[in-house]
């Protein structure tokens, strides 16, 4: 058998993904539609609950799309439909951050419009920084330590 830490439950994720949804609400309620763009997979898997939790409580409307790319070498970003993002509110969705590199090269098919405001979301902020990017929303900081060689 595995031996693995257990950071959070199943059911801690699913609270932690519903206070997420508030706090996209609680940031957009006078918005009348945002875009939740998630990053593959698990990014894709929390955007799609994240949705499901905002259709119930906020009244605009909710629109999902998936970003895929290559976190290892992320000169490719393809998004799963394109759109006019001009005026629009972008909420950029992952599991964990990091380094804020995979954040910020997600980035990348949004800039070529002028949206109202960019956002992002992740379930563990990791807080190791090396590019300009920070969570609008995370259920956790976890800043474990670096290991210095």
């Amino acid at each position: 058998m595995e031996n693995r830490n257990v950071i959070l439950t199943g059911e801690v994720i699913e609270k932690k993904i519903e206070r997420i949804a508030y706090e996209i609400y609680e940031h957009n309620y006078d918005e009348p539609s945002i875009i939740l763009a998630g990053i593959w997979d698990r990014g894709s898997l929390i955007t799609r609950k994240i949705a499901a939790h905002l259709k119930r409580i906020a009244p605009f409307s909710v629109e999902v799309m998936e970003i895929k790319l290559d976190k290892q070498s992320p000169g490719e970003v393809a998004l799963s439909q394109e759109a006019d993002f001009n005026d629009k509110v972008i909420i950029l969705i992952d599991d964990v951050a990091n380094s804020g590199r995979t954040m910020l090269y997600a980035l990348k098919p949004f800039l070529k419009y002028l949206p109202k405001k960019i956002q992002t979301a992740v379930l563990v902020d990791r807080k190791h920084k090396s590019f300009p990017c920070r969570s609008t929303s995370s259920a956790t900081a976890w800043p474990l330590r670096r290991k210095i060689w």
